[in-house]
């Protein structure tokens, strides 16, 4: 079965609604699971839990069948996102615009291509759906 993550906010933004939203729908046309991901950093000191997660997406969507709630604990949203892509071997992450272009940034520190999607692709055989006027 293939694996469909969706990195949010929490509490969830209007934002993180709609990148859930379409994240959801990808991952019932694909017949994908869902792994619903939110990143607790180090330097908030702000405990999020599953279960907090999961209550606040069910309040949002209802139940959603084949969803995993993840939350991470790191120092940057972006990495931790990346590492939960690599670690799961998902085959779609849904981010919104505002956190492609922060992924992109750190891209280019990384290598002289900040295309992120082809790199993901080649690397993680991951692709990239970036959800228009969302930013996570």
């Amino acid at each position: 079965m293939s694996l469909v993550v969706v990195p949010v906010r929490y509490p969830l933004s209007k934002h993180s609604r709609r990148t859930l939203e379409q994240a959801i729908e990808v991952a019932r046309e694909r017949d994908a699971s869902l792994t619903v991901l939110h990143v607790d950093l180090y330097q908030n000191g702000k405990k999020v839990t599953r279960i907090d997660l999961k209550n606040a997406v069910e309040r949002a969507f209802g139940p959603l069948e084949s969803a995993r709630y993840v939350v991470r604990t790191g120092f940057l949203v972006e990495e931790s996102i990346l590492d939960e892509v690599a670690a799961e071997g998902a085959d779609a992450v849904v981010i919104g615009s505002k956190q492609a272009s922060r992924l992109r940034r750190i891209f280019q520190r990384f290598t002289d291509n900040p295309d992120i999607d082809r790199y993901l692709r080649s690397h993680l055989d991951c692709e990239v759906i970036t959800v228009e006027g969302a930013q996570v």
